[in-house]
C-alpha cells in the first residue's frame, strides 16, 4: 500500500511539474509564454485544453507524420510504400506506412551545374519496376528523373531542359500507360492571355520524345485559340483527355493514332444540358474507371461510355456516340465552392472544393450525395 501511495504521488508531482512548465504560443507570428496550467484553466470544453492534451501517440495508426511542411504529390509505389514530393522542399521521399519510417530519398544533383540545387518534384508516377518523378529548380531548369523501385536509385533522365517558355515547363502531372510502356506528362499555365502548354509522350526504353503537342499551336488545330486548360490521360482505354479553355468542350485523342490533330470533340446531344461555354475559374479533367469526370466551376459531371455502340468508329460522328453526359453533384453541392482537386480510389471518388475544409466521398453505388470528411 506504501508503494502504491507513493508511486500515485511521484507521478501526480510529475503532472504538476509539467503542467507548470513555461511555454511558447506562436499566435499571429508573435510569441507568447505561458504554462499549461493556464491554458487548462478553461476547462476540458475549451479547445486550448483539448489541443494541449492530446495523447502522445497516433490515435489513428494509419497516418504518419513526414518531415515535410506540406505535401503537394504522392504516389503509391508498393504495397505500404508512397513516393511523396514537396514544391517547398528539395528531393523526392519514400515512406514505409506499416513500420511509419522514412525509408530513402532522391534528390536531383550535377555537380557540374551550379544551378541544379534545392530541386522540388512538381509529379510523381509509378511503373511495376520505376518511379518517374519532374523536378525543377529555382532557376527553371527542370527535369524527369526514372527510378529503379528495388534501388531506390536514380537509373535514367528524360527530357531536361531550362528556360520560362511554356513548353519548356516542368511536367505538372505525369502518366504511365502500362500497356505501351510510354510515359505521358503535361504543363500547363495560364496568364492574361490564355492557358497554354504541352502534352508530351517519352519512351522511357530509347529516353526519346514519341509525340507532342503544344498549345496554342501553330494553326493547325481545328480548335485554333481554344487552348486546353487541362489534361488527363486514360491509360487503361489508351486515350487523352482535354478541356478547352474558352469553350468548355471536351477533346479526346486516340494514343493509337496520334498525328498533327488528333482530337474529336465530344457534344450533349441533349439541349437542356448544353451550358458549359462562358467563363468559368476552374475547368479540371479526370480520368477513373473509364469514365471521364469534369469539373467546371463548382459543378461536377461525369461523361460514360454507352454500351452498345460499336466502339471504333473512325470519323467524328461515331466517337461522339460513344460517350453520355451526366451530372455528379446536384445544384446544392456546386454552390459549396470551385473543385480544385479530383482523384479516384477503389470504389470512391475524392473532391476537394476551394476554401473549404475537408474532403467529399462520392461512392459508386450513392452518387445522390456527398459524405464530406474533415
Amino acid at each position: 500500500m506504501e508503494a502504491e501511495g507513493s508511486s500515485q504521488a511521484s507521478a501526480a508531482a510529475s503532472e504538476s511539474q509539467a503542467t507548470s512548465e513555461r511555454i511558447k504560443l506562436n499566435v499571429g507570428g508573435k510569441l507568447f509564454e505561458t504554462t499549461l496550467s493556464t491554458i487548462r484553466s478553461a476547462g476540458p470544453d475549451s479547445l486550448l485544453f483539448v489541443l494541449s492534451n492530446r495523447p502522445a501517440n497516433d490515435p489513428n495508426p494509419g497516418t504518419l507524420r513526414t518531415h515535410l511542411d506540406e505535401i503537394d504529390s504522392i504516389c503509391r509505389v508498393w504495397t505500404e510504400i508512397a513516393a511523396v514530393g514537396s514544391e517547398s522542399d528539395a528531393g523526392l521521399h519514400f515512406y514505409d506506412f506499416s513500420s511509419s519510417r522514412h525509408v530513402g530519398s532522391v534528390h536531383w544533383t550535377d555537380p557540374s551545374d551550379p544551378r541544379i540545387f534545392k530541386a522540388r518534384v512538381n509529379a510523381i508516377t509509378a511503373s511495376e519496376t520505376s518511379v518517374f518523378a519532374s523536378f525543377d529548380c529555382p532557376h527553371r531548369e527542370n527535369i524527369v528523373l526514372e527510378i529503379d523501385k528495388e534501388r531506390i536509385q536514380i537509373v535514367s533522365q528524360l527530357g531536361r531542359q531550362s528556360g520560362n517558355q511554356a513548353k519548356h515547363m516542368v511536367p505538372s502531372k505525369l502518366t504511365f500507360v502500362p500497356a505501351t510502356g510510354v510515359l505521358v506528362g503535361t504543363a500547363i499555365t495560364s496568364g492574361a492571355f490564355g492557358y497554354s502548354g504541352y502534352i508530351r509522350i517519352w519512351d522511357p526504353r530509347s529516353r526519346d520524345v514519341v509525340w507532342e503537342t503544344n498549345e496554342p499551336g501553330a494553326g493547325r488545330s481545328s480548335r485554333f485559340g481554344d487552348s486546353f486548360a487541362d489534361v488527363d490521360v486514360d491509360a487503361e482505354g489508351l486515350s487523352i483527355f482535354k478541356l478547352c479553355s474558352k469553350s468548355g468542350d471536351l477533346g479526346m485523342a486516340d494514343m493509337r493514332r496520334l498525328g498533327d490533330d488528333p482530337w474529336v470533340y465530344l457534344e450533349e446531344k441533349n439541349p437542356s444540358m448544353v451550358n458549359y461555354g462562358g467563363e468559368v475559374n476552374n475547368l479540371l479533367v479526370h480520368c477513373c474507371w473509364g469514365q471521364v469526370f469534369v469539373g467546371r466551376g463548382g459543378s461536377l459531371e461525369v461523361w460514360s461510355r454507352v454500351q452498345g455502340h460499336g466502339g471504333s468508329g473512325e470519323g467524328e460522328s461515331g466517337r461522339e456516340g460513344l460517350f453520355r453526359r451526366n451530372f455528379v453533384d446536384k445544384r446544392g453541392d456546386s454552390e459549396r465552392g470551385d473543385i480544385k482537386k479530383i482523384e479516384g480510389g477503389g470504389d470512391r471518388l475524392f473532391v476537394s472544393r476551394e476554401g473549404v475544409e475537408g474532403i467529399e466521398v462520392w461512392e459508386s453505388s450513392h452518387t445522390s450525395g456527398a459524405v464530406p470528411v474533415s
